[in-house]
């Protein structure tokens, strides 16, 4: 007994000064940055941006120790940026449009710039101008007249609608009747007939614009947009893209060529350099886990990933692609 107690008492000995280093560590370890919650501005509920950013929440709360976070429906792009500077979000999904006009304090955000940096450029935003196929439309043309849905309100949607519209020729408020509503609004009054057409920007496939198709075989289709892509390179330089909703997609039988724009991952720009570095990181090292959540989440590259001019790049994120 005497020699067990003994013993007990040199190992005691022994491992007080690591102990104590140990909780003088803990004591001394920093509070996680924002009280540890990180909320993410994502989109409609039956929209991407909703799904990956549920995913990238997901991954942030199995692989981001002392940090939990949340991913809200919100009305999207510009919403998500309106939110940022106010810091009801700490990160957000959005158009490279929007985000440009955001950081410029320029449209939504006239005179109100939003400081903010980017971690990632992702996958691109694919403009989709749904119409009934016995409202007579076969260009962006024979809008006038007609009854549109131009996204949810403070929408990248909308924007990029607003702006196709304007370049085409059309004034919103004399050729049109133009409708801001969310997703599910909007295609429901599509299948009701109380809309003739409607724009939404968004990765392939968008849940909401599947279910139209779907519900309704026959009754819609999608009008080609690249007519416009001359005029909007030169009204907008540097921001929008061709792009193509291929054949297949909603059962479609042909290509269907459209304007794309970029997609972005933003965040506060006073987020620790470390937070942004391993934000950033958990994009690409379990991106498989987030094209299990929706394609797209697979559907862009460390090296795309950097190309967010005309904005900046957060440090961290600049720290784990290697760039200046």
């Amino acid at each position: 007994m005497v020699r067990r107690r003994r013993l007990a008492l040199l190992l005691c000995a022994l491992l007080a000064p690591a102990l104590g280093a140990c909780t003088a560590e803990a004591e001394a370890a920093p509070p996680a940055w924002h009280g540890g919650t990180l909320t993410i501005g994502t989109g409609p509920t039956n929209g991407v941006f909703n799904q990956v950013g549920g995913g990238y929440a997901d991954l942030i709360n199995r692989h981001l120790p002392g940090y939990e976070a949340l991913a809200p429906p919100t009305n999207g792009a510009g919403e998500n940026l309106q939110r940022l500077a106010i810091d009801d979000v700490q990160i957000a999904f959005t158009f490279a449009d929007v985000a440009a006009d955001a950081a410029a304090g320029k449209g939504l955000f006239e005179g109100k710039p939003v400081l903010f940096r980017a971690l990632a450029r992702v996958f691109n935003g694919q403009t989709h101008l749904v119409v009934r196929r016995d409202s007579g439309i076969k260009s962006i043309k024979d809008l006038k007249g007609k009854k549109v849905g131009t996204g949810p309100q403070n929408s990248g949607s909308e924007e990029v609608a607003v702006r196709l519209l304007t370049v085409a020729g059309l004034n919103l408020k004399r050729d049109i009747t133009q409708m801001s509503a969310s997703l599910s609004q909007t295609t429901s009054s599509m299948r009701s007939g109380a809309l003739d057409a409607m724009f939404y920007s968004a990765g392939l496939p968008t849940t909401g614009i599947q279910g139209l198709f779907d519900q309704s075989p026959g009754v819609f289709t999608l009008v080609p947009l690249d007519e416009l892509g001359q005029a909007v390179s030169k009204a907008y330089p540097d921001i929008y893209a061709p792009g193509t909703i291929p054949k297949g997609m909603y059962g479609l039988t042909a290509d269907v060529d459209t304007i794309a724009v970029p997609n972005l991952v933003v965040v506060s720009a006073d987020m620790p350099d470390e937070v942004a570095y391993r934000l950033t990181q958990l994009l690409f090292d379990h991106q498989s886990e987030l094209a299990a959540v929706h394609p797209e989440g697979g559907n862009f590259s460390r090296d795309i990933a950097p190309l967010v001019s005309p904005l900046e790049l957060h440090p961290g994120a600049r720290r784990f692609y290697g760039v200046s």
